[in-house]
C-alpha cells in the first residue's frame, strides 16, 4: 500500500506530459504553420532582394529550371547573383538558425531553466576560439572541415567544463551556471586577443569576422563542410525530447521512471557542441538566438520538448534569416554584422526574462 501511494503521484504528472491537452496541441499546429510560413517568405524575400534586385517570379523560374520544370533562366548576372550569393547565404542562415535555437532549447532542459543559452555560458566563445586557433595558425589538416572540428572540439571542452563546475552535491546550480560561464567568456575573449596578437592583417580581417558573426562568407563549399555536421544534431535533438520532458520533473522522478540522468546529460552536451560547433564554425559568434526563440515558442506552445524542439528548430531558421535581410538591408550599401544586431535585441530580452524569473523565484537567495 505504502508502494504504490508513493508510486502513484510520480508517475501522474509523466502521463501528464504524455498527453498535453489539446488546447495546446492545437497551439502548437498554429504555431508551427505560421513559423514555417515566416520560413519560407523570408527564404524569398531575402533572395530577392539586396544591391541587384531579382523580382520573386524570376527567382521562382530559375528554381524551376535547375529543377527541370518548364520556364527559362535569368539574365547571366541575376543567375549568378542567385545561385553563388544569395541562395549560400539563405540556406546558411537556416542552418545557422536552427542549430543555435535547437541548442538552446537543448540547454534549457537540460539545465531546467530559461536563462540557459550556448552563449550565455560560454559555448559559442568557446567554439570561436578553437575556429579563430585554426585561422591564426593556419590549420589544414582536414581540408575544409578543419575550422569546423577545431571549433566543434573546443566547443564540446568548455560545456564540459562550464557542467562539472556548475554542479554541486549532484545538482546544477543556475547562478554557478551563469558565472562559471561569465568567467569562461573572459577567458575565451583573453585566448582570441592573444591570436590577434600574433596573427599578421589577413588573419586579423578573418578573426574580427568570427567575433561580430555574419553570413557574408557563405559558399556552398562551407555549407556542404558544416550541414553535415548540423543536420546530424538536428537529428538527434528529437529523439530525447521525451526524456528532457521526464528531467523536468526533477533528477530522481526522472530516474525512477528509467532515464538514466548522467548519460542523457552526456549526449545532450555532445549534440549541443556538435550543433553550436557547425554554426560558429561558418558564421562566427552569433549570440542570443538560443535564449530568445526556444523561450518565446515555450511561451506560445508550452514546455513539452517533443514539440518545443522541431518549433524553436524552424523558428531559429526563420528568425536569422530575417534579421540577415534586416543586417544587410537597413544600412545599405554598408553592411550591420548579424552577431551585432542580435545582440542589440537579444540583450534587453535577456534582461527582461532575468527579471521575471527572479521576481517568480522571490530571488536568488
Amino acid at each position: 500500500m505504502t508502494a504504490t501511494a508513493k508510486t502513484e503521484p510520480e508517475a501522474r504528472p509523466a502521463s501528464a506530459v504524455e498527453a498535453p491537452p489539446k488546447r495546446r496541441r492545437a497551439a502548437a499546429t498554429l504555431l508551427g504553420v505560421v513559423l514555417t510560413g515566416l520560413l519560407a517568405l523570408g527564404v524569398l524575400v531575402s533572395a530577392s532582394n539586396g544591391a541587384f534586385a531579382i523580382p520573386i517570379g524570376d527567382l521562382l523560374a530559375s528554381v524551376g529550371h535547375r529543377l527541370g520544370l518548364p520556364g527559362s533562366p535569368i539574365d547571366g548576372t541575376g543567375e549568378s547573383v542567385l545561385w553563388n550569393i544569395r541562395f549560400p547565404r539563405v540556406v546558411l542562415g537556416v542552418i545557422v538558425g536552427a542549430s543555435l535555437a535547437c541548442a538552446g532549447a537543448l540547454m534549457q532542459g537540460m539545465f531546467g531553466n530559461p536563462l540557459a543559452e550556448p552563449g550565455i555560458i560560454g559555448v559559442s566563445s568557446g567554439a570561436a576560439v578553437g575556429a579563430v586557433c585554426a585561422i591564426a595558425f593556419g590549420f589544414t589538416f582536414a581540408g575544409n572541415w578543419t575550422i569546423s572540428l577545431c571549433a566543434f572540439a573546443a566547443g564540446l571542452v568548455t560545456v564540459t567544463v562550464v557542467y562539472v563546475l556548475s554542479r554541486s552535491g549532484g545538482r546544477t546550480e543556475v547562478v554557478t551556471l551563469v558565472l562559471t560561464g561569465v568567467a569562461v567568456n573572459g577567458l575565451a575573449g583573453a585566448l582570441i586577443g592573444i591570436f590577434i596578437f600574433y596573427a599578421d592583417n589577413d588573419e586579423i580581417t578573418a578573426i574580427t569576422f568570427w567575433q561580430m558573426g555574419s553570413l557574408s562568407q557563405a559558399t556552398w563549399p562551407k555549407i556542404l563542410a558544416v550541414a553535415p555536421l548540423a543536420l546530424i544534431g538536428l537529428a538527434l535533438a528529437p529523439t530525447y525530447g521525451r526524456r528532457l520532458d521526464l528531467l523536468a520533473l526533477g533528477e530522481r522522478p526522472a530516474r525512477h521512471l528509467g532515464v538514466d540522468v548522467e548519460r542523457l546529460r552526456l549526449h545532450l552536451i555532445v549534440i549541443v557542441a556538435l550543433l553550436t560547433g557547425a554554426a560558429v564554425a561558418v558564421s562566427g559568434v552569433i549570440g542570443f538566438i538560443g535564449l530568445v526563440v526556444p523561450h518565446l515558442v515555450r511561451m506560445a506552445a508550452g514546455p513539452g520538448h517533443r514539440l518545443l524542439l522541431p518549433l524553436s528548430t524552424v523558428g531559429g531558421a526563420a528568425v536569422v534569416v530575417w534579421a540577415d535581410l534586416a543586417a544587410r538591408t537597413i544600412a545599405a550599401p554598408a553592411e550591420i554584422p548579424l552577431g551585432i544586431l542580435t545582440a542589440l535585441i537579444g540583450s534587453p530580452f535577456f534582461f527582461w526574462l532575468l527579471r521575471r524569473t527572479r521576481r517568480r523565484q522571490g530571488g536568488w537567495a
